[in-house]
């Protein structure tokens, strides 16, 4: 698990200093990360509540963060750094086409990082702790590792979706929720972005 974290937290850090692209390195280091997950512990979906009420309470979470997100953004817009900060993502994120950037987030890097965070790290921690605790060890832990970005959108993400999709794990006894709670997020602030992100995508 510590291997997998540190892998995430040097990526974000070859990013955020020049030394690599987001859409060159993280899918390969997600990727290796939910194989080893998978490896390590089979995924379970839902064991508190049924796969039916997981994912619909993860889609509907997720469409209430994305929500939030555009309230949140449109409020931070005003700080420069934040602004800025949200327009150096996107233009990151306009250097493939949207429909490759939506394939390789929602098929490989969100669904890896799901397994590998909240379908093994915090499972493996609900193995020696509450799973209220280990819910939170897991968020913090994210946390820390998005910190290497130095990105306040991303560190922004990690705060608030972290700490939902830790939630959601914690709730549901599984993986199922977090997940497409994610995805969806994800996928919608790819493709609808919000505040200064709007002016980050040319094509």
């Amino acid at each position: 698990m510590a291997l997998g974290a540190l892998a995430e937290a040097i990526g974000w850090r070859l990013v955020a200093t020049g030394r690599a692209t987001v859409w060159r390195l993280m899918p390969a280091i997600f990727l290796v990360m939910g194989i080893a997950a998978v490896v390590v512990r089979r995924p379970v979906a839902a064991t508190e509540v049924g796969n039916a009420t997981a994912l619909a309470v993860g889609l509907a979470s997720g469409l209430i963060l994305y929500i939030g997100t555009r309230v949140f953004v449109a409020i931070a817009d005003r700080w420069d750094p934040f602004r800025r900060h949200v327009v150096e993502k996107y233009q990151e994120a306009a250097e493939v086409p949207l429909t490759e950037a939506l394939g390789l987030s929602l098929l490989i890097m969100v669904p890896a990082e799901e397994l590998f965070w909240r379908g093994l790290f915090q499972a493996r921690l609900d193995q020696s702790l509450t799973a209220l605790a280990a819910g939170a060890w897991t968020w913090l832990a994210y946390i820390g590792v998005n910190l290497s970005s130095g990105s306040l959108p991303i560190i922004a993400g990690a705060v608030v979706g972290g700490a939902l999709w830790a939630g959601l794990a914690v709730w549901s006894g599984g993986m199922l929720a977090s997940i497409s709670s994610h995805m969806l997020w994800t996928g919608l602030m790819l493709a609808l972005p919000p505040g200064a992100g709007r002016g980050g995508r040319t094509e």
